[in-house]
């Protein structure tokens, strides 16, 4: 399995006109959520909704504040909730935010390919 990546962008939920810049993210199939640098976020005033405790690809133990955004790329858009990184925290954009974008990982052509969304 190959690696890429793509530029995200985050709208803070409860104020449409507030985005960042795009912020480079790994695609990451292998990652629950999406983790995006807390830094850039508190610029469009994003408010932590919770604190959850993560256990990281070594085995360690770590907290992080946690909100929900509004995540765009390549030109698809969900609301997710989002790990609120910290200094040292891999940018990942999670399998979760891919779900709700109904895409498949193309690691081939290191692209999204949309696909049908299941219906109950």
């Amino acid at each position: 399995m190959s690696t890429f990546k793509v530029q995200v962008v985050a709208v803070n939920p409860l104020k449409d006109g507030k985005a960042t810049p795009p912020i480079e993210a790994l695609v990451d199939a292998g990652s629950e959520l999406t983790w995006l640098p807390q830094s850039v976020l508190k610029n469009i005033n994003v408010t932590a909704r919770s604190k959850k405790t993560y256990i990281t690809a070594t085995g360690e133990h770590i907290e992080r504040n946690v909100a929900y955004l509004i995540l765009r790329a390549e030109g698809y858009e969900t609301i997710d909730e989002v790990v609120l990184g910290e200094k040292g925290d891999l940018n990942l954009l999670g399998v979760r935010t891919l779900e709700g974008f109904s895409v498949m990982v193309d690691n081939i052509a290191h692209r999204f390919v949309a696909r049908a969304s299941l219906a109950t």
